[in-house]
């Protein structure tokens, strides 16, 4: 079956859509024939038949004059009936006092025309703009060229509002100049900057000492001159870079900054001087009129036709009959000596000042000496000896071996010196006198006995008698000043013998002696008697008391009591056995 359109110029944009019903018959589609039925969808396609269409005919839009470039301030739209890329369009500014102020741009997923700053807003300048805007199909179908063009314009008018905006310095950057020898609070230069806002508020200038660390430069808050705070050198440095801030007195946070570059020119205020320290040679056998030595001269001032020196000698050295000088073509001087036969005999070293001046105003001058040793050189002029004592020593016999010869010399004196020394301090007898011995005498006994019974354990014979059997034993430590026949020794007594008793007694030699020694002496005896109310302080026959004390405790005082706990524990469980 074929299916025919059966209306002329169908119109997808006013239906796109149509249901057609078809029936199919049998047998010609006579009697008694079956038939069928089915539901045909035709679609329209769309074509680009309409042109677009802005909604309004003028739009309006306003903007800061402070927007950053780029950014938008407006969209208008063109609307077209059809669909897909027969609805695309472009946008275009085609007439207008902000052609080049303005721009429009097309959003590919809106179909929108945005417009955006291109160039700087100032609201002082100019308050408002007028714009044509133009939107045009991009694919045309030139079957319905006929049907008119396909675009649409629309007017925009954008409105410029003024912001607060921050003061504007006269130029964008400052050069100044100054002597070095400018003098204190001179002024330098100006600043100026306004406010471009219709309020015009007064501004105030300062300099930022991050940029100016040292202070060198002062400026007035209301004028903006910059004056001199310090004084210059050019030699330390030639320029300075700082930046003047301008703030609005009506509202602080509107700041603006702007560098200045002060350069510091040059006077002669510096003398020039030798370029180094010079020392010339000049040889015995030299000819009258050899050039001794070539000098320069340096000026740390920096002239603008360059330096140039005058060289002369003092006036009382003028007539010298050894040495004159001569002005080189290079600026430099030449030394020239007068004669002939100098000797280092006669005189081995002179000194010639040299007067060095400019040519600045005021010229500045110095005076450099130098120093002129006489040599001795071979016949080609080459240099051998400058020293005088080649004339006084032994031959083969220089200074360095004399001062090798003396110091070795004195090494030996001194080694003899040091030996004599030591054998006289090794030779002194010992002696220790009395008042500075303060030795202490110790004797300790360490053995615990059972008492005066036991007998296996301790020896009684030590208490009875420390010194030994022999009788007194003198001391070979030290000299006693009076000599006494030595005391008789006591007889060894029995092990019976009273030990308190005998204690006694030598506590009372001890001290009617008068040969014992001035220190103290401690002796320590370990041996426990009987018959002491206390009872026995031992803890050897502690294991066989019929003491009840419970030493469980011990188990609860920590580890360190662990062991002990443990031995008295052992103790008694023995004893419950």
């Amino acid at each position: 079956a074929i299916i025919k359109t059966a209306l002329p110029n169908m119109d997808r944009e006013a239906k796109e859509e149509y249901f057609v019903v078809i029936q199919a018959k049998d047998m010609g589609g006579h009697m008694g024939g079956l038939s069928g039925t089915t539901t045909v969808t035709i679609t329209l396609s769309d074509v680009n038949d309409n042109p677009p269409k802005f909604a309004q005919s003028l739009y309006h839009f306003s903007v800061m004059e402070d927007v950053a470039l780029g950014e938008p301030i407006g969209r208008v739209k063109a609307n077209d009936l059809d669909i897909g890329e027969n609805a695309k369009s472009s946008y275009d500014i085609i007439e207008g006092d902000g052609m080049d102020v303005f721009e429009i741009t097309t959003d590919a997923q809106t179909q929108d025309g945005v417009i955006r700053v291109r160039k700087p807003l100032d609201f002082e300048t100019k308050k408002s703009y007028t714009l044509k805007v133009e939107a045009a199909n991009i694919h045309i179908d030139p079957r319905f060229l006929s049907g008119g063009p396909f675009k649409d314009t629309a007017t925009v008018k954008i409105v410029v509002e003024d912001a607060d905006e921050p003061p504007v310095f006269s130029s964008p950057t400052y050069l100044l100049e100054v002597h070095e020898n400018a003098a204190l609070n001179s002024v330098l230069g100006q600043v100026t900057a306004h406010d471009p806002d219709v309020s015009s508020s007064p501004i105030r200038f300062s300099i930022d000492r991050h940029t100016d660390l040292e202070r060198q430069f002062n400026i007035n808050a209301e004028d903006g001159k910059i004056t001199l705070a310090t004084p210059l050198d050019r030699e330390t440095s030639t320029w300075h870079n700082i930046t003047i801030v301008a703030t609005e007195t009506r509202n602080h946070s509107q700041v603006s900054r702007v560098p200045v570059a002060i350069k510091v020119l040059d006077v002669n205020d510096n003398a020039p001087e030798f370029a180094s320290e010079h020392e010339a040679f000049l040889c015995e056998n030299g000819k009258p009129g050899q050039v001794i030595q070539i000098v320069s001269a340096v000026d740390k001032d920096d002239p603008k036709n360059g330096h140039y020196f005058l060289y002369s000698l003092l006036p009382e050295m003028v007539n010298n009959p050894n040495f004159t000088i001569k002005k080189n073509e290079d600026n430099t001087l030449s030394i020239l000596a007068k004669h002939s036969g100098f000797s280092r005999q006669k005189q081995e070293v002179y000194l010639l000042p040299i007067v060095i001046s400019d040519s600045g105003t005021p010229p500045m001058s110095s005076t450099g000496t130098l120093t002129i040793r006489v040599c001795g050189c071979s016949s080609d002029g080459t240099v051998q000896s400058c020293n005088a004592e080649a004339y006084v020593l032994p031959i083969g016999l220089s200074m360095g071996a004399l001062i090798a010869i003396l110091a070795c010399i004195i090494l030996l004196l001194v080694i003899v010196v040091l030996f004599v020394t030591l054998r006289r301090h090794k030779n002194e007898p010992l002696i220790i006198k009395d008042d500075e011995d303060v030795r202490e005498n110790i004797i300790r006994y360490d053995d615990e006995g059972g008492g005066e019974e036991d007998t296996e354990a301790f020896d009684i014979a030590t208490l009875q008698n420390p010194d030994g059997i022999n009788g007194f034993l003198p001391r070979k430590d030290i000299k006693p000043d009076l000599q006494f026949m030595p005391r008789q020794g006591l007889a060894p007594v029995p092990n019976g013998v009273d030990v308190d008793e005998f204690i006694n007694v030598r506590l009372h030699e001890a001290d009617n002696d008068p040969t014992a020694p001035p220190y103290d002496s401690i002796q320590i005896y370990g041996y426990e008697g009987k018959g002491s109310a206390a009872g026995s302080l031992s803890s050897l026959e502690s294991s066989t008391s019929d003491s009840d004390q419970n030493f469980d405790y011990l188990s609860e005082w920590g580890p360190r009591f662990k062991r002990l706990g443990e031995l008295y524990s052992v103790g008694e469980s023995d004893k419950e056995t």
